[in-house]
């Protein structure tokens, strides 16, 4: 479990296409501190650390996850958000991020306001448009974000500068792709009322 509280950008060093799937060597200061097997967010996606060394790791993504995010977009020298997951003993700063990727979003404009940035995203399916709430939690790239406003179709967040300046969002361009998980609650929350919420008679 994380937290969508980025912790460092790390940089792809190198990948490799290996049969379906993809390994990426990403170089960061948070290397040193990783262990083989530990989980690790990537732009969001959670993924199992396999090789580490003084200043870089190595992980893989599958078919199944190159699908269902922006990783396959990927080449070297792309920035990338890293999260290490929430130890019992961390503080809950964000909302609760599960790394599974639900799909991809466009950016669809960025309009800068006197020190803050206004992102517009795409809802790219009408199915995820109920798990979109004003003020609810949304988590773009790995980054733990409240929605400021929302229509069936496309969904607004507000970045901070600090937030701007230390993640992968100080490189993002309209028409631009992004990986996004939506509360896990709001999912719960939506499956129950569509299996059990049938009006009685």
């Amino acid at each position: 479990m994380f937290t969508g509280i980025v912790e460092c950008v790390g940089r792809i060093a190198d990948l490799q296409r290996e049969g379906s799937s993809i390994r990426f060597r990403v170089t960061s200061p948070l290397a040193e501190k990783l262990q083989t097997g530990q989980s690790l967010l990537h732009d969001g996606v959670c993924l199992t650390v396999e090789r580490t060394g003084t200043d870089w790791h190595e992980v893989v993504a599958v078919n199944e996850t190159l699908k269902r995010s922006t990783l396959g977009l990927k080449g070297a020298g792309s920035g990338i958000n890293l999260e290490r997951a929430l130890s019992i003993q961390g503080l809950l700063e964000g909302h609760l991020v599960q790394g599974h990727v639900d799909t991809v979003a466009r950016c669809l404009s960025i309009r800068e306001d006197d020190g803050s940035w206004e992102i517009t995203f795409g809802i790219p399916r009408k199915k995820f448009a109920p798990l979109v709430v004003p003020k609810g939690s949304v988590c773009i790239d790995g980054v733990s974000l409240t929605v400021c406003s929302c229509t069936s179709k496309k969904f607004s967040v507000v970045i901070v500068p600090y937030t701007y300046e230390h993640t992968t969002f100080q490189w993002l361009k309209e028409g631009g792709w992004v990986n996004v998980e939506f509360d896990v609650v709001g999912k719960y929350l939506k499956r129950f009322a569509e299996k059990y919420g049938r009006k009685r008679k």
